[in-house]
């Protein structure tokens, strides 16, 4: 009896002090916009591999079901009433989200933005910026436009949320290299024929990060404008509904091969490759989204540590062709 004893109360001794070792590790969180992302999926893979190699740190990824800009406010709200030790967060509102993360700094909660940053004037609110320099995401998918065609034509760009930062700065690339003007803050003034380019009605569609929403965007405007020249997306929710997406491109697939017209949307997920593979598109310009956890994990860390970091960080691009696919993810 006595042995049963001693071990129940060696067994509670352990249970309390794996508790401590727990409560110990830094509670650092990563914020999506959306938990039904394929994208963010991968920055979740980055964040929890972060919590196995880097010792002390608790990966707490949360955010949104789906794209809504309410509810992410009140997750990062409720991470500080929690009281985590660092927030990285992907605003789906820049301008909301900057004044919840005044909240949190004001707490003392090292915060950080990833993927998506603040405003201007609010980016002194956050340490810094993990991700994409989205502006050269627009810059490269209007460069594989116009190395399509040259002479310009009729063209449809479709983004995410109106409010998302990271799109806007996405928009105002593509149209200044297209138009080789200067158009002002993002997302710039839509295209009326400079260098032979000019956004038809009704784009930029706004999917809100939605798939469903952007599949059929795409539908309907390649159904409306028959000589569309190009379509830019600039985010994967336009591909991500692997069967949905070729159903509605299909039939324009002779065109796509053609040259007559084509199709480029931003990031490199493993459907998109292949479909870029099966001529589906003409080009994908990829982010590194499982880096952007991990490193989220490591700036944060050394943010709670009194630590400097850089400021932006930025994580690269991969340029990818039906030419380049099988390798240029290794670049």
């Amino acid at each position: 009896m006595r042995k049963r004893i001693v071990a129940t109360a060696l067994l509670g001794v352990l249970a309390m002090a794996g508790s401590a070792a727990a409560q110990d590790k830094l509670r650092l969180a990563l914020v999506p916009k959306a938990m039904n992302n394929p994208f963010f999926d991968l920055a979740r893979d980055g964040c929890y591999k972060a919590q196995e190699e880097i010792e002390g740190i608790e990966c707490v990824y949360i955010g949104p079901g789906e794209h809504t800009e309410l509810e992410q406010i009140q997750i990062v709200q409720d991470l500080i009433s929690q009281g985590v030790d660092g927030i990285a967060v992907s605003p789906s509102n820049a301008p909301a989200m900057a004044k919840a993360l005044e909240v949190a700094k004001e707490a003392g909660i090292p915060v950080m933005t990833w993927d998506a940053d603040l405003l201007e004037e609010d980016k002194d609110i956050r340490a810094t910026f993990v991700g994409t320099k989205n502006y050269d995401i627009g810059v490269n998918l209007a460069k594989l436009a116009q190395a399509r065609h040259p002479d310009g034509g009729k063209i449809c760009l479709q983004t995410g949320g109106a409010a998302a930062a990271n799109h806007n700065e996405r928009l105002l690339g593509i149209r200044e290299t297209l138009s080789g003007e200067k158009l002002g803050d993002p997302p710039g003034e839509p295209l009326t024929g400079q260098n032979g380019w000019t956004e038809v009605s009704g784009c930029p569609l706004i999917t809100d990060d939605d798939g469903n929403k952007a599949v059929q965007g795409l539908t309907d405007i390649l159904a409306k404008e028959q000589d569309l020249t190009a379509f830019i997306s600039t985010g994967a929710f336009t591909q991500w509904y692997d069967n949905a997406y070729r159903q509605a491109v299909e039939p324009y697939k002779d065109k796509l091969t053609s040259g007559e017209m084509s199709i480029f949307v931003a990031d490199t997920l493993p459907m998109q490759m292949e479909q870029l593979k099966d001529g589906l598109s003409n080009g994908q310009v990829g982010q590194r989204p499982f880096e952007m956890g991990y490193k989220s994990m490591e700036v944060l860390k050394a943010l709670v540590e009194g630590k400097d970091v850089e400021d932006p960080i930025y994580t690269g691009l991969d340029v990818c062709t039906p030419e380049n696919a099988d390798t240029c993810l290794a670049q």
